[in-house]
């Protein structure tokens, strides 16, 4: 369960959000703030995953109250001015939502958000897996391939097949993403894109939105995903000198 606060001067738009956050399950509303110094309060007292934040409101804008928390929840902006977009992503904002606010796209934003909480926990776990065999088998080309896991360099999603990339080979295989996931140790593995996992012991480089692998002697660049993006960077930042 993911908890969220409202943080909004206008009472209509709080009802209007809480009234969609009644439609998703997996989200619970805690608090419904009407300025930046309530939120700062209940996020001293609660344990906030989530913060839907208007932008122009008095004393403290949303964008202000936001760039002074040390360690802010996922924050979606939620406001009439669309002119203020750029400082929201700026602000690593998951989303910015104009009002008015469609419920389709409110739950696009909100799926994210979950997406992104789950990563988050799963980050908090680790390691979980110790002691295994170092490798597996997968169904290609008519028979069983022993995988040594710590040869991947990353794993490709491709519709219903996985390209498991070797430093100088390649496995296809019919199978899912999720459930080759789940056979990887998440103390060296890392999901970074809807279609990307990588092994963080072969990264090379982070740059932006993209990390660097070597594949067949080359650099590989592949995609870090938005929601994706901030569980890499704790995960980079504990191994930073």
């Amino acid at each position: 369960m993911i908890n969220a606060i409202i943080v909004d001067d206008e009472p209509l738009a709080q009802d209007i959000l809480e009234t969609y956050l009644e439609r998703i399950p997996e989200i619970e509303l805690v608090a419904k703030c009407d300025n930046a110094f309530e939120a700062n309060d209940v996020l001293k007292r609660e344990d906030v995953d989530l913060m839907f934040l208007d932008i122009n409101m008095p004393q403290l804008t949303g964008t202000d109250f936001l760039r002074g928390l040390t360690d802010p929840p996922v924050t979606i902006f939620t406001t009439a001015y669309p002119n203020y977009a750029l400082d929201g992503f700026e602000l690593n904002a998951l989303d910015y939502l104009v009002k008015p606010i469609s419920m389709d796209r409110f739950l696009q934003a909100c799926n994210r958000a979950v997406e992104q909480a789950e990563l988050k926990q799963r980050a908090k776990a680790l390691p979980v897996q110790d002691g295994g065999p170092g490798y597996f088998f997968v169904k290609a080309d008519k028979k069983l391939v022993r995988v040594n896991i710590d040869e991947i360099v990353y794993i490709e999603g491709l519709k219903d097949y996985v390209i498991i990339r070797l430093p100088n080979d390649r496995v296809i295989t019919l199978q899912t993403m999720k459930s080759l996931e789940e056979k990887l140790p998440t103390s060296d593995f890392q999901r970074i894109h809807r279609s990307y996992i990588v092994n963080l012991r072969r990264i090379e480089a982070l740059q932006g939105n993209m990390v660097e692998v070597t594949e067949k002697g080359k650099i590989t660049s592949l995609p870090v995903g938005k929601s994706y993006r901030d569980v890499l960077a704790e995960r980079i930042e504990k191994l930073k000198l």
